[in-house]
């Protein structure tokens, strides 16, 4: 396989690869929920935005690229849909006869290169989208070599599957199924946040103030498991194997389990057990059971510190009537077990 960078590239206007067509749907909530794709200007979850009713007069057909014109943090971005969907009108859908699932993900990579032009007072009219320019490798005659992108694709796929495997089997080897009662059979008793952890504050972090680095920085976030930037800073805020719990933000009470050292923003508390050594099982259980209490709280009625220190959790008990520790860490191995074997059984792995 030629090495990207012994290919000839070229630089290529949008208007000469793809064929363009508007997405029709002006209005979702003139949609009743069902169980059709609706994909809105987001680049998260490939686009998907919630499940409607079937309009056949406002479908796109799927096996194409589709632009994100509008909508701030998204514009400028690209995905492809294979599937048919319906799209907000803030979407155009491009169309080439050479692709698919794998030139797609070139196509994206190549074109999401010009996301930096676009802002929200900048927007991706059709005008400036036909003449977007983006560099792809050419073939002999000077045509975008389709050929080799997909190939290309096939083996970085094959690649990171294999990597994948590897390391899943690494981690099932560290693990033991073991048979526990179903979590209905448990008994469960409730508890305050306070009485099971040590809650430690964030740090105010500007990103003006920020150098570019390894270090993960965690936000308010609902995404990305919270990782917001990566720098080379550090701050009283350091840690690892915790939980960080977001006060703030979209993501507020929604937590992330942070291995790594890392640093955290002021809308996010770090999570310590008072009663127990902190890892990973432990704290991915905790993590689902916080996030239960989630529809309490909004802009006007934030997780603050007081209310998630006094904050009412379920957990299951033992026969003392104790939080049961040794049985949260059991169970989450034996969930991620069975994952990880649905993973190595799955077509594509």
């Amino acid at each position: 396989m030629q090495n990207l960078n012994d290919k000839e590239w070229r630089e290529y206007k949008v208007k000469n690869i793809f064929t363009i067509e508007k997405c029709k749907c002006s209005n979702v909530s003139l949609l009743k929920p069902g169980d059709f794709p609706y994909i809105g200007a987001t680049n998260r979850n490939n686009g998907l935005m919630r499940f409607v009713e079937k309009k056949e007069q406002w479908i796109t057909k799927g096996n194409c690229i589709v632009f994100i014109c509008d909508g701030q943090g998204s514009v400028g971005y690209s995905i492809y849909k294979s599937e048919d969907f319906i799209g907000s009108t803030t979407l155009k859908a491009g169309r080439n006869p050479f692709l698919n699932k794998y030139t797609a993900q070139f196509f994206i990579s190549a074109l999401d290169k010009n996301r930096s032009i676009y802002s929200y007072g900048y927007k991706r009219t059709e005008n400036r989208l036909l003449n977007e320019t983006f560099f792809l490798p050419a073939d002999a005659q000077g045509n975008p070599d389709y050929a080799f992108m997909e190939v290309y694709v096939k083996e970085q796929i094959k690649g990171k599957i294999q990597k994948y495997i590897a390391y899943i089997q690494e981690q099932i080897a560290t693990m033991e199924y073991r048979v526990i009662p179903d979590l209905q059979r448990k008994k469960w008793a409730t508890f305050y946040i306070d009485d099971i952890f040590t809650i430690h504050s964030g740090k105010r972090f500007v990103s003006e103030s920020m150098h570019p680095g390894t270090r993960p920085f965690i936000g308010a976030t609902d995404s990305g498991n919270g990782i917001t930037n990566y720098v080379s800073d550090t701050n009283s805020s350091l840690d690892q194997n915790v939980l960080g719990v977001n006060y703030d933000g979209n993501g507020m009470v929604i937590s992330f389990y942070h291995p790594y050292e890392c640093i955290f923003s002021d809308s996010v508390k770090r999570f310590h057990l008072k009663q127990h050594k902190d890892n990973k099982f432990i704290l991915l259980f905790m993590k689902t059971v916080i996030l239960q209490q989630k529809s309490k709280y909004h802009y006007g009625y934030k997780f603050n510190s007081n209310r998630m220190a006094r904050q009412i959790i379920a957990l299951p008990v033992n026969e003392q009537g104790e939080p049961d520790y040794n049985y949260m860490e059991q169970y989450s191995k034996n969930l991620i077990l069975q994952k990880y074997q649905q993973y190595l059984a799955y077509k594509g792995v």
